[in-house]
């Protein structure tokens, strides 16, 4: 049956017309908050149990920040951009059942783990089932939301982040505490309590997955009026995706485009690898320059190699120079939010003397309500700004810069434990403001199609630059200065550069979104 053969009649197009901004969406928008939010449990329990596992271990902070960021962000943004254009061209309902299962599958495995390398490995299986999560629920949304109000369906999306990385700090801690009191030595099969909150947090998303699988796909680009026509080969461009970031395929990728392509490639690869070669040097911990430089050289290479295969997408991505502002921009406010998120409770054991579920509870809460709140006003803001001036949801990524870098300083300085944790909560707010924000404007400036592609462009700048980086500058720090506090002072220092790429955003970002059918036209798009 051809492609043509498979699309939707009036009747179903009719039928999925009247689910757009209906009730069913708003059930569909609560089920992938439920699913974010077990995403980052399972990403984010590892900050209050990082002090016991640096125990068991046997590990430093700087391996500790590369465990929770950098093995793991590394891998989700590169299986992001494969599974993100599979969202775009395969049944998206379908691939976040079988990501969902994955990662829980993984998060459970975590809890087997015995040494540094057994748990890094699980990481990574973590960060390649999350891959799948995002592409598609921003997708699946963008078609159930119309444009006025998917800033705001995205923002409610990603309150998932804060209240699942609220309820990982108080689960685990309470799980790890509670396992820990009443078994001193290890309970069934050795396990200690850091273990076992990583088997009781992981298993439960295997449920979740099967009750996903229920929902309805949405038809791709109604929501605009551009029903898009279906891909009939969509694994094999998938495999193909696929193997434009994964290494050594990458290279016969290049090849097959031609030998200019083969050894600009090739330059790129040692070009990266000679960067990454003298930080280790420089710095140490090879691991983390050798995850990062692999990053950098699959990222290239399947910019490189999408831009001969599907010109349009290349053009409306990496051919727009805002939408890569954004990417950067947006990504060194996460930088600071993945860094401080993670820290946070370590640092109130430590300063403060507080017990893990104490920590958790407090940072928690507030985290999970004030990024609630955050996100959502965020999302409601930038809609109303954007009503008054085409480029008006950058003014969120302003005033989450601005209302953020003093309260940093005030949370890692304070001698008293409730101005802590009340500065904690204020910094979940505005720290938060940006999420929606972001993720509207990267679906905005690409065509229906492109959307799964485009939120795994924007999570490289939130993950490589944001999650691998992020946590382990300021372990890595934490060793060198001797103080942790003073560690996530000093990553304010980032925050000037991400403030400057946003003002480009905000002069350009009216003529970009005109401008991409045009684009998408003269780049070869039947549009």
């Amino acid at each position: 049956m051809d492609a043509a053969a498979r699309e939707p009649d009036a009747t179903a197009l009719a039928e999925a017309k009247s689910r757009i901004g209906g009730p069913y969406a708003w059930y569909v928008l609560a089920l992938l908050v439920v699913v974010y939010i077990f995403n980052f449990i399972d990403r984010q329990i590892m900050s209050i149990l990082a002090e016991d596992i640096k125990a068991d271990l046997g590990v430093g902070d700087a391996e500790i920040g590369f465990l929770y960021g950098t093995v793991f962000g590394v891998f989700y943004a590169l299986f992001g951009i494969p599974l993100g254009r599979l969202a775009d061209m395969w049944h998206r309902i379908r691939l976040l059942s079988i990501g969902l299962a994955l990662w829980s599958t993984m998060t459970a495995l975590s809890g087997l783990a015995k040494n540094f390398t057994q748990l890094a490995v699980a990481r990574i299986g973590v960060g390649v089932g999350e891959a799948s999560a995002s592409p598609v629920a921003f997708s699946v949304l963008s078609d159930y939301f119309p444009r006025e109000k998917r800033a705001t369906a995205l923002a409610i999306y990603s309150s998932g982040l804060y209240l699942g990385g609220g309820i990982s700090l108080f689960l685990g801690g309470l799980i790890k505490d509670n396992w820990n009191a009443a078994f001193p030595g290890g309970g069934p099969l050795g396990l200690v309590g850091w273990q076992a909150a990583f088997l009781a947090v992981g298993l439960p998303g295997l449920l979740l997955a099967l009750w996903v699988n229920s929902l309805k796909e949405p038809v791709r680009g109604l929501s605009e009026g551009i029903v898009m026509p279906r891909e009939p080969h969509p694994w094999r461009k998938f495999f193909t995706e696929l193997s434009a970031v994964l290494p050594p395929f990458t290279a016969l990728q290049a090849a097959r485009l031609g030998p200019g392509a083969l050894a600009r490639n090739l330059l790129a690869a040692l070009l990266i690898g000679a960067i990454a070669w003298g930080l280790s040097l420089a710095v140490g911990r090879w691991q983390q320059w050798l995850a990062l430089g692999v990053g950098a050289y699959a990222v290239f290479s399947w910019a490189q190699s999408l831009k001969a295969r599907d010109a349009a997408t290349h053009a409306l991505i990496w051919g727009t120079p805002t939408f890569l502002m954004m990417v950067v921009g947006f990504g060194l406010i996460s930088f600071k939010g993945y860094a401080l998120g993670f820290w946070g409770a370590p640092y109130a054991i430590r300063s403060f003397g507080v017990d893990a579920a104490s920590a958790g509870f407090f940072l928690g809460a507030g985290g999970a309500l004030g990024g609630f709140l955050g996100v959502i006003a965020g999302g409601r803001l930038g809609d109303w700004f954007k009503a008054r001036d085409p480029a008006g949801r950058i003014f969120v990524g302003f005033m989450a810069l601005f209302l953020t870098a003093p309260l940093v300083w005030l949370q890692f300085s304070t001698p008293s434990l409730g101005m802590f944790y009340l500065y904690a909560f204020l910094n979940a707010v505005t720290s938060s403001m940006w999420v929606g924000v972001a993720a509207a404007t990267s679906q905005d400036l690409v065509l229906p199609r492109m959307r799964g592609a485009a939120t795994a462009t924007y999570f490289l700048g939130t993950t490589i630059i944001g999650l691998g980086l992020g946590p382990f500058s300021v372990g890595l720090l934490s060793e060198i200065l001797g103080d942790l506090g003073q560690a996530a002072i000093a990553i304010i220092a980032v925050l000037p550069l991400s403030g400057l790429l946003l003002l480009l955003v905000y002069r350009n970002l009216p003529q970009a979104e005109a401008s991409r059918l045009d684009r998408a036209r003269a780049a070869g798009e039947a549009v």
